[in-house]
């Protein structure tokens, strides 16, 4: 069972992956070819699903880490093709950009920081859920 908070936290932050998903389909979508078992872009009802990207946010209680407990985010692009790492920094980038600028508008009673923990990219600060 999850908190009733918790389900709407996440929903709020799926629909703003799925926001920069579209932003990154529509930035770099036609320049690699699908894989040959992934769906097109807008033909499932989850765009994790389709396209050529699949962005995702998991929870992490951080041990190990100097940012602490957050969400890592995932860019996993679905082609066979191999990607020049120079691109795949750019994509990264452009994610923590818009991370920076949509999860203010979304969550904006809340001081969310999103940075490098390593080489992963995390969503950190304040993950309060409210009173039960």
């Amino acid at each position: 069972m999850q908190h009733p908070s918790l389900i709407i936290w996440e929903k709020k932050l799926k629909s703003v992956l799925d926001d920069i998903d579209i932003l990154l389909e529509d930035r770099y979508g036609d320049q690699y070819d699908l894989h040959p078992a992934r769906r097109k872009r807008g033909t499932t009802s989850n765009r994790s699903h389709d396209g050529l990207f699949d962005i995702r946010a998991d929870f992490t209680l951080g041990l190990g880490s100097q940012k602490g407990k957050g969400y890592i985010v995932d860019i996993d692009l679905k082609t066979l093709e191999n990607i020049p790492k120079n691109m795949i920094e750019r994509i990264e980038q452009d994610v923590v950009d818009e991370l920076r600028y949509r999860l203010p508008k979304v969550f904006p009673d809340r001081d969310l920081k999103v940075e490098r923990d390593g080489d992963l990219i995390k969503i950190f600060g304040d993950l309060s859920l409210g009173n039960a």
